[in-house]
């Protein structure tokens, strides 16, 4: 029997797909990120299921979109589903650093779990009953650091605070960074290691997600590099009225230390994305301090090794900040698979879903899954038997407390066609991205494009009923033989 490969699944919070040098972002320092491009296989259309991180995170691991799984919103209780799979197979599962799993603490079919959570998740020693305080929480803790949140920063510096649209430098210890946390605790896991079982170890870095608070050093790196901005002043009148209230309360309620204007400049947009690109550039370099000490202990001789992330981040663009909404910069996210028996420097442009990863790691483990699986395997494609992938991609939004507008989003999206429905509602949006690539032209109530946009609403509620009869599949009683009476 073969052996099984080591299986390490790397997962960023929140980064865009045009983030990493070798995929044409030239203005990104990603030396790692760059290195795994050219010797592995890099999707170039991947999708996630949901533009919020716990329901992208539990279609993940889940295998199915979001109406199966029943989790929407980040506050749904979820637990892994597959990763008890590999454990039953012979695997040894790891967890380090964040996976949104809820209850946090949750297991879910890991051996270890080593959490940590959100940057700015505030703790409030008044009610140390109910607090959650994960690895890095405990760390700062020992040190008599005091964490970083909004709380702290608006206390400290309220004009500064509003100013910043998120944007902070990092003022405690570099170790005490949360990216630099997380994959400094991965490093001592591996480097203490001495299991001869294969491994299942993922890893979750916290950042690029909000607040955007790099090392100073890293940041200056970016102090002169011309990062492409969206128009601050482009025309939203053709969004609708949902995007609008969402934008509202991004500013209300400055979520995650983002104090979000209606006006923004493009000075502020450029430090906005000068700050987030130092983050990947941490984190970048963390990863490659992981692979290099994986390389030394023998691990990746036979091994698969995933690069991806949750979902993107608007920064900007259709004046938005963060996610809930369904445009490329939200939905579309980096994802490169690298190591035993996948070629090297090979970029698929076929559709795929995030989920898809799933079945296609338990594939290499030689491991079976669900039959009724939304998640479909992208090993066909990783051994160029089939290079076309999906036909069709979905992402889907529930009402939450901050997407509040709307009961239920769903975006269907092909190579030519974005469709983004709204339940109940007479508004939507309606993309030909062979001609508008950037999203900015809503042929929504278009008449010219009626049809087609009436076609594909047809086809989006049809995905919706089939999808949810399809996760019922397994629960359906066996059909019993029947007797005839004569």
């Amino acid at each position: 029997m073969p052996v099984k490969p080591n299986i390490i699944l790397i997962m960023t919070d929140q980064q865009r797909f045009d983030t990493i040098n070798a995929l044409g972002a030239e203005w990104m320092k990603t030396p790692v990120l760059d290195r795994l491009v050219r010797s592995g296989t890099t999707f170039q259309n991947c999708f996630v299921t949901s533009p919020v991180c716990v329901a992208a995170r539990a279609s993940l691991f889940m295998g199915m979109y979001p109406h199966s799984t029943g989790v929407f919103s980040n506050f749904r209780r979820w637990h892994p589903s597959w990763v008890r799979l590999l454990a039953m197979a012979g695997y040894h599962c790891v967890n380090i650093g964040k996976m949104h799993v809820n209850p946090y603490d949750e297991l879910g079919g890991f051996h270890q779990r080593y959490v940590v959570e959100n940057k700015d998740r505030p703790l409030f020693l008044e009610d140390a009953e109910r607090a959650y305080y994960d690895e890095w929480d405990k760390a700062l803790l020992s040190r008599n650091l005091i964490k970083p949140s909004r709380y702290t920063r608006f206390e400290q510096a309220p004009d500064e605070y509003r100013d910043a649209l998120g944007c902070f430098t990092w003022d405690l210890p570099d170790d005490m960074h949360p990216d630099f946390f997380v994959g400094d605790m991965a490093k001592w896991w591996i480097g203490g290691r001495k299991s001869e079982a294969p491994m299942f170890l993922q890893i979750g870095f916290p950042g690029p997600h909000p607040p955007y608070d790099p090392i100073g050093r890293y940041l200056e790196e970016y102090r002169n590099v011309q990062i492409p901005v969206p128009d601050p002043s482009a025309d939203r009148s053709h969004q609708p009225h949902a995007q609008a209230q969402l934008r509202k309360n991004m500013i209300d309620f400055n979520f995650d230390s983002v104090a979000w204007r209606e006006n923004v400049t493009r000075e502020d947009l450029l430090r906005l994305r000068r700050h987030y690109a130092a983050n990947v550039t941490m984190i970048d370099e963390k990863i490659g301090e992981i692979l290099d000490l994986l390389k030394v202990r023998g691990y990746l001789e036979n091994a698969i090794v995933v690069f991806t992330s949750d979902h993107g981040d608007a920064l900007g663009d259709h004046g938005h900040i963060q996610k809930w909404i369904m445009y490329d910069g939200v939905t579309r996210v980096p994802l490169i698979m690298c190591g035993t028996g996948i070629a090297e420097h090979v970029k698929h442009d076929g559709l795929v879903q995030l989920m898809d990863i799933a079945p296609t790691l338990l594939d290499y483990a030689g491991v079976k899954y669900p039959a009724n699986w939304e998640a479909v395997s992208m090993k066909p494609m990783l051994d160029r038997e089939n290079t076309s992938g999906r036909n069709v991609v979905y992402a889907e939004l529930g009402r939450d407390h901050i997407q509040n507008s709307s009961e239920f989003i769903v975006m269907r999206r092909d190579k030519k066609w974005k469709l983004v429905w709204y339940l109940g509602e007479d508004e939507g949006e309606l993309y030909d991205l062979s001609a508008d690539p950037h999203e900015d032209e809503n042929l929504w109530d278009s008449g010219e494009h009626r049809s087609i946009r009436d076609q594909l609403v047809s086809e989006t509620k049809d995905w919706c009923i089939r999808g949810m009869l399809k996760a019922k599949e397994e629960d359906l009683p066996k059909p019993q033989t029947a007797m005839k009476i004569s």
